[in-house]
């Protein structure tokens, strides 16, 4: 299912920025259910049977999302690109906790392909990306989205295309680019004649 908007939820994210409390039940099933679409995506792409459960994402991201108050929101796609932020910043939270405990852990690069996703049983890679990608933002912020937006709220090149206002050539090349920026920032072992 793509990202098309659906017609009520821009006025209703925008009447809830305005303090409608009828506005924010009428949206909590549509943001529910785009939350937990959005991480059955990304979980779907786990290898692992270890990985955080789509659930989790979902609870701890919905309840991020509710209490944020300074957020101005435009329409769905702002909701999306705001969703991709915050499980980003969920997986690597927990991915740095992870690390605490586990001082000492060895690790091997995983390389970024298409169908990436952050893998909650790799916490070291992920907090390698999200300083990556960090450093990244400050030098391209689209670039630094459209990575944000495929690997962590697991939406193809259309629906990113969609969200960010942008023809589709410009996040395959956006997507390209910032692979190759991404694994020289992480440190991996490059690819070809190069």
């Amino acid at each position: 299912m793509g990202i098309e908007p659906a017609p009520d939820v821009t006025g209703l994210l925008q009447a809830w920025t305005k303090g409608d409390r009828a506005a924010l039940d009428d949206l909590i099933p549509i943001l529910y259910d785009e939350l937990r679409r959005i991480a059955r995506r990304t979980a779907a792409r786990e290898r692992s049977p270890r990985s955080l459960q789509p659930t989790a994402i979902v609870n701890e991201a919905y309840l991020r999302l509710v209490q944020l108050r300074d957020i101005q929101w435009q329409d769905r796609r702002h909701f999306f690109a705001i969703s991709a932020e915050l499980m980003r910043r969920i997986l690597v939270e927990r991915a740095r906790r992870s690390l605490a405990t586990k001082r000492g852990a060895g690790a091997t690069m995983v390389p970024l392909v298409d169908d990436a996703a952050a893998a909650p049983e790799r916490p070291r890679e992920l907090v390698q990306l999200d300083d990556a990608l960090e450093a990244l933002a400050h030098v391209d912020t689209r670039k630094a989205k459209v990575v944000e937006l495929r690997i962590f709220a697991g939406l193809n090149a259309h629906e990113t295309a969609a969200v960010l206002g942008v023809s589709i050539q410009t996040v395959h090349r956006d997507w390209q680019l910032a692979k190759a920026w991404l694994t020289r920032a992480m440190g991996a072992p490059s690819h070809g004649d190069g």
